[in-house]
């Protein structure tokens, strides 16, 4: 069920953003094995992907030690348990070897102001609590390099067929649309398929420029020039659309695409990325780089195979964040064996947050026309199915539990089944 909601209001906790941290090198001395493995299961994420950490063992003595006859990194982290006599005197005797501009996080046990406010007047640049979490201890790294008043960050929505076909693609740009006009957000469309890309075609319209202009020209790429390739489709939506042509080669080193994202966060608040369905460095950095991900499949066996290798590698390459999505589209097909809602939801382990029905007129006509799903049947349950995708996406909606409705093919999955037993 929807929750009623103010647009402007701050969103729910799993939506909030968390700048990614920048390229700085940060090393921690760590006192006891909890610390250690936190620090190290914090470098993992994807937000830190950026940053180059390193884990020792001996609290503040070893940082003096090292850092007697070596240069100090961007940030150093100190894990200190002793009394605050001791602690003042380590960072004093710290403090001769620090480079100019080098940031200090002291982490302890005692959760005293006084503590805090004296470590403050010292220079030190955060103390943290034990215990807290990966993310907690992200957030904080990233507060020290954003500073107050900075930008919000945009929100990254992934969309991904779990096979060619089942319409992702027009997903992607209908929730976008719906996300543009409903919720009153900045919006924009970012298609990957450079080769065969639909945007332009689902708005009815051929930019002259898109992201390819700018991904084969990266010395280039600046906001102005992202923003001069942006192609308006209303108001609160803007596309950046494929070249849809064969006379390049699209083959792209993994962090190709870094600084167009980089740029976009900085400037727009929600970005939905149509991802084609291809397994590429590039399109795995961005599906797990993505704020969330939608994965959208039909009920056969290859999109049941596919979807679940996709969820699994999804979520454990994103332990920090929301798992992954399901939608399920083209429901309901004539005379199809499909296999059964939730015996789909079941073998991935996700349960669907839209469950489409096939509806060949409504989708042929949008295409057709060049229009959204909304625009050709604002009343259809369709559109409200995916308004209400898109107010999940941005958490101003609650995932509600899909019915069973759909026949089951029990051999099928029974295979599954005795797989994942074995």
């Amino acid at each position: 069920m929807t929750k009623e909601s103010d647009p402007n209001s701050t969103p729910p906790a799993d939506v909030v953003q968390i700048t990614p941290i920048p390229r700085i090198s940060m090393q921690a001395f760590c006192e006891s094995g909890e610390l250690a493995t936190l620090v190290s299961d914090a470098a993992a994420d994807r937000r830190m992907d950026k940053a180059h950490v390193k884990v020792h063992m001996g609290g503040a003595p070893a940082a003096i030690e090292a850092y007697r006859t070596a240069p100090t990194p961007n940030l150093i982290l100190l894990e200190s348990g002793e009394d605050r006599d001791r602690l003042h005197a380590h960072l004093d005797e710290l403090a001769q070897f620090c480079d100019a501009g080098t940031k200090v996080i002291v982490v302890g046990r005692t959760n005293d102001i006084s503590l805090y406010r004296d470590l403050m007047a010292r220079g030190i640049s955060d103390y943290l609590v034990m215990p807290f979490g990966v993310l907690d201890f992200v957030r904080s790294i990233s507060l020290l390099y954003t500073g107050e008043g900075a930008d919000p960050l945009g929100r990254v929505l992934a969309f991904v067929g779990a096979k060619g076909g089942v319409g992702a693609s027009t997903i992607a740009h209908n929730v976008a649309w719906s996300i543009a006009r409903e919720q009153q957000v900045q919006t924009v469309i970012v298609d990957m398929d450079l080769a065969y890309g639909t945007a332009g075609l689902d708005f009815n319209q051929d930019p002259p420029q898109g992201i390819a202009d700018a991904v084969f020209a990266p010395d280039r790429v600046d906001a102005n020039m992202i923003d001069r390739l942006l192609s308006k489709c209303s108001d609160q939506l803007s596309m950046l659309a494929a070249s849809a042509t064969l006379d390049r080669i699209y083959d792209f080193d993994e962090k190709s695409f870094d600084m167009i994202f980089d740029i976009l966060r900085t400037t727009v608040p929600c970005i939905v990325v149509d991802v084609p369905h291809v397994w590429t460095g590039w399109s795995k950095r961005i599906l797990t780089g993505a704020d969330d991900v939608v994965v959208v499949a039909s009920p056969d066996l290859a999109n049941l195979r596919n979807s679940k290798s996709l969820l699994d590698v999804l979520r454990a390459a994103r332990p920090n964040d929301h798992k992954p999505r399901l939608v399920m589209n083209n429901i309901g097909v004539l005379k199809r064996p499909e296999i059964e809602l939730a015996d789909f939801a079941k073998a991935v382990e996700t349960d669907p947050i839209g469950v489409i029905p096939f509806d060949a007129k409504l989708f042929g006509v949008a295409t057709n026309n060049g229009q959204m799903i909304a625009e050709v049947d604002p009343a259809n349950r369709t559109t409200e199915i995916l308004a209400e995708i898109g107010r999940i996406m941005m958490g101003r909606a609650e995932v509600r539990k899909q019915k069973k409705s759909l026949p089951l093919l029990d051999p099928i999955m029974s295979r599954f089944v005795k797989r994942k037993a074995s």
